[in-house]
């Protein structure tokens, strides 16, 4: 059974960090695209990175550049996405996403379950 579990998430204030990780079982991530997507209260899902399978090629959504790092471990089957300099903006639920079509396919093979990120002004 193919699994994505989300943890890190929690509550921190304007300004912190928070690292959260994606622990994928059942299947290895060395052939899959992993993203990060956000989904706040009333609004759309927005992609915010993504970490290609095959070089390790990384991209962010324009409102997390520069304060948020994707990485891999494959070793360790999971993804994480260190979050700095975070905006209660910032506050949503998080999910990770898995495809083995690459950062730019429309579809997702896989999701977790999500994380509540909560950043307190």
């Amino acid at each position: 059974q193919v699994q994505f579990v989300e943890s890190g998430g929690g509550l921190v204030q304007f300004g912190g960090s928070l690292r959260l990780s994606c622990v994928a079982s059942g299947l290895s991530l060395d052939y899959y695209a992993v993203g990060w997507f956000r989904q706040a209260p009333g609004k759309e899902r927005e992609g915010i990175s993504c970490i290609s399978s095959s070089d390790g090629s990384t991209y962010y959504a324009d409102s997390v550049k520069g304060r948020f790092t994707i990485s891999r471990d494959n070793a360790k089957n999971t993804v994480y996405l260190r979050m700095s300099s975070l905006k209660p903006e910032d506050t949503a639920v998080y999910y990770c996403a898995a495809t083995v079509a690459g950062c730019y396919g429309e579809a997702w093979d896989y999701w977790g379950q999500g994380t509540q990120v909560t950043v307190s002004s």
